[in-house]
């Protein structure tokens, strides 16, 4: 293996620090490497070219109060296939906050766990204000750009999608919004839009937009709701994108003394906004469902008269009857999708008579749906889910689940190996909708090591293909996502 060592930053966490988001699976990194001619086992394919990208949490920093995995800052890992040759990078993504924070070589702002009054800096981000805007969430392609985001909107940091580059933050010429923008923010591969929302505290507190393949801001729509809400992902179709109204929120009498905590009513309906992608307000087709909280979906299609949504239903979204941690690990029971009760669900609109019906479509949990790309806005067959490790907000296994037998494929790491968010990643010329390959990291605890793992997406039972040794071990972290070659140019 031959490597570089781009920068290497101080650590201002304790030597021993036993955090069970900052150690373990969550160890986090303070070294960004270029790496190249890497060792391997297995064939690497000829016909796999694209990257695939992961953002991750790292935290250099001991917070001002409490810490929690979602504060940490934005680092990047890119693994690039061209023709036969393989480059890894990571890179962390300088953020305002990441470089005012180098500055001062302290916390500045707030986590999401404390009252916003607790920050130190004199402005800030997100939804509910104050906060930091780390882009440690979310990792998308557009422009052959790629762009890492923030769950509770901010900017749209842009990089090099191979080197990782820092490429600046979006501006959409000038029209970014200044409500921002964000985590989940989607690209539809066949017409280059993306699509995204935002959302705040003030009216209408939703807002959904487009911007096309040059960079331009081509729609801006209020997105009506009855109060603030904490949407975090959104779905589209050919026609439609999707925007969602869900019972679980920021309690409205906590919210006046300047506390953000959730509350959950299960007298209230799920609610989900379907608008035209270049439509307006006055164009909302408003559907009910019963009261859930989703954390993703994993794709939207139109089949008749009905758009189809697939996403994971939270049968226990307040976590009830769960034993409550204390201290330091408050609320950290709610990281748990086992705790949560997530499923595989699906939600039908009918555009005629205005009704939704919905299945539970399988008993086991798992989360963090991924797709075939191409299949992104049109029906799907296949999607690959992260088999969630209990009493942990990590991955221990990939679950291929086929939506229309019902038919679940799984394969488990060994104890003490977790992956990231796992895509799919179509061969050349691909043929089908599993015609290609399965790509994830491994962060293997026991060995103390990493690796890019290759499954062949038809069959992950015979287990990873391809194994790619990383420079380093690298943290946990939540998304991730693929770019075919076609989408880098």
């Amino acid at each position: 293996m031959a490597t570089r060592i781009n920068a290497t930053f101080e650590s201002g966490l304790p030597p021993d620090d036993d955090h069970p988001y900052r150690s373990g699976a969550w160890r986090p990194q303070h070294q960004e490497f270029d790496a190249w001619n890497m060792e391997s086992v297995g064939d690497l394919p000829d016909d796999l070219n694209g990257v695939y990208l992961r953002n991750t949490e790292n935290p250099l920093f001991e917070p001002i109060k409490r810490y929690h995995p979602f504060d940490g800052d934005a680092m990047l890992h890119s693994i690039s296939f061209n023709n036969g040759e393989v480059q890894y990078s990571n890179r962390f993504v300088r953020t305002d906050a990441f470089l005012a924070e180098q500055d001062t070589k302290t916390s500045l702002w707030a986590g999401i766990t404390e009252h916003p009054s607790t920050t130190i800096a004199d402005h800030g981000w997100g939804a509910r204000t104050l906060m930091k805007d780390n882009a440690s969430t979310d990792v998308v392609v557009h422009g052959s750009k790629a762009l890492a985001s923030f769950y509770q909107c901010g900017e749209l940091y842009q990089l090099d999608p191979i080197s990782l580059t820092d490429k600046g933050k979006a501006s959409w010429n000038g029209a970014f919004p200044p409500e921002g923008v964000s985590a989940h923010p989607k690209v539809d591969e066949h017409t280059g839009d993306l699509l995204f929302f935002n959302y705040s505290t003030t009216a209408p507190f939703m807002k959904y937009g487009v911007v096309n393949s040059e960079g331009d801001l081509t729609n801006y729509q209020d997105i009506p709701l009855p109060g603030p809400r904490l949407p975090h992902d959104m779905a589209f179709t050919e026609n439609w994108s999707i925007l969602n109204d869900l019972p679980l929120y920021w309690d409205p009498k906590a919210l006046k003394e300047g506390f953000y905590s959730n509350t959950y009513n299960r007298d209230l309906p799920s609610r989900f906004a379907l608008i035209p992608r270049h439509g307006s307000s006055d164009e909302i087709r408003w559907f009910e469902a019963d009261p859930t909280f989703v954390l993703h979906w994993t794709n939207a299609y139109e089949d008749g008269d009905e758009v189809v949504l697939d996403g994971f239903f939270q049968h226990n979204p307040t976590a009830s009857g769960v034993r409550r941690h204390t201290d330091a690990l408050k609320g950290f029971e709610t990281l748990d999708m086992n705790v949560l009760e997530a499923r595989a669900h699906r939600w039908r609109f009918n555009l005629k008579t205005g009704n939704c019906s919905e299945e539970q479509m399988s008993d086991r949990c798992s989360e963090f749906p991924m797709i075939n790309g191409t299949h992104a806005g049109r029906r799907h067959r296949y999607s690959y889910n992260a088999m969630c490790a209990p009493n942990l907000f990590a991955f221990n296994g990939l679950i291929k689940h086929d939506l229309d037998s019902g038919k679940e494929e799984t394969y488990e790491f060994d104890e003490g190996v977790f992956v990231s968010e796992t895509v799919m990643a179509p061969r050349d010329n691909s043929a089908g909708e599993d015609d290609g390959y399965l790509v994830t990291f491994s962060s293997d605890l026991i060995r103390d090591i990493s690796d890019a793992l290759i499954f062949d997406a038809s069959d992950i039972g015979q287990g990873p293909i391809c194994k790619i040794r990383l420079p380093e071990r690298i943290s946990s972290g939540t998304h991730a996502t693929w770019a075919p070659s076609k989408a880098l140019k």
